[in-house]
């Protein structure tokens, strides 16, 4: 089960999401020959990759940013962006767009910081843009609990495509990281699940302040919980709204 698309349109370009899309992009093209090279890749890895051990032991804190630009393999970047892409644009136009950057950026760190409180003598490198995804993920069921998501659910052999609530969806793919945390084995490698448990908490708890700005309650009454965003049926509500300065 896994998201494909959402139905909430965001009422401003979101420029800094399709920016992190094409960096990400942009990087992992650009290092695409590392790949065939085992020897390199674990020495690009070693330099650039988050290594809790080392972090631990006072070196290598850059790589904390530049994690978030690397991908182990395309299907772990298209994952990453594909969240991104249905996420980022509404909780850009609400936040505005310097302040998501920064947000972003701020997920990203403390999604990494946390993977290395919990596994701090781990040699595994760590890289992905996830633990800042997940933190956008967490600051958009905040805002936007009720807005509809596409998930493709897939059988053995057919699949479906079926419209859910964003709590519903996000809340269970919260849940999964979160189980996943508990029994996780820091020098099995795999998925990063206490950085993704972390940076969905940061991004709800940073995402706070800006849902009271709205109305806290009100904000959910008004939009009854989707991204107020030009579709139709949303006009009304959407210039019901008070807006935050953007910058």
């Amino acid at each position: 089960m896994f998201p494909i698309r959402d139905h909430n349109p965001s009422g401003r370009t979101p420029y800094v999401t399709y920016a992190l899309l094409a960096a990400n992009l942009f990087v992992f093209l650009a290092f695409l020959g590392v790949q065939t090279d085992e020897g390199a890749l674990w020495e690009f890895y070693g330099n650039w990759a988050i290594v809790p051990a080392r972090v631990s032991a006072g070196e290598g804190y850059l790589t904390l940013v530049s994690s978030l630009f690397l991908h182990a393999g395309f299907m772990h970047l298209a994952g990453n962006m594909l969240f991104l892409w249905i996420f980022g644009d509404n909780f850009e136009d609400e936040m505005g767009h310097l302040t998501f950057l920064g947000f972003y950026l701020v997920c990203g760190l403390g999604a990494g910081l946390i993977h290395i409180l919990m596994e701090p003598q781990s040699t595994v490198p760590t890289v992905g843009a996830s633990g800042a995804i997940a933190g956008v993920m967490g600051g958009y069921l905040l805002l936007f609990p009720k807005a509809k998501v596409d998930i493709l659910i897939i059988f053995i052999i057919f699949f479906k495509i079926l419209p859910v609530p964003a709590w519903l969806m996000l809340g269970l793919w919260f849940g999964m990281q979160l189980f996943g945390s508990i029994g996780s084995d820091p020098d099995a490698g795999g998925v990063a699940y206490w950085a993704h448990t972390g940076g969905f908490i940061i991004g709800a708890i940073l995402a706070l302040p800006l849902l009271i700005r709205l109305g806290g309650i009100g904000f959910w009454n008004r939009t009854h919980g989707h991204p107020p965003h030009p579709h139709p049926q949303y006009r009304l509500v959407r210039s019901s709204i008070p807006r935050v300065p953007r910058k």
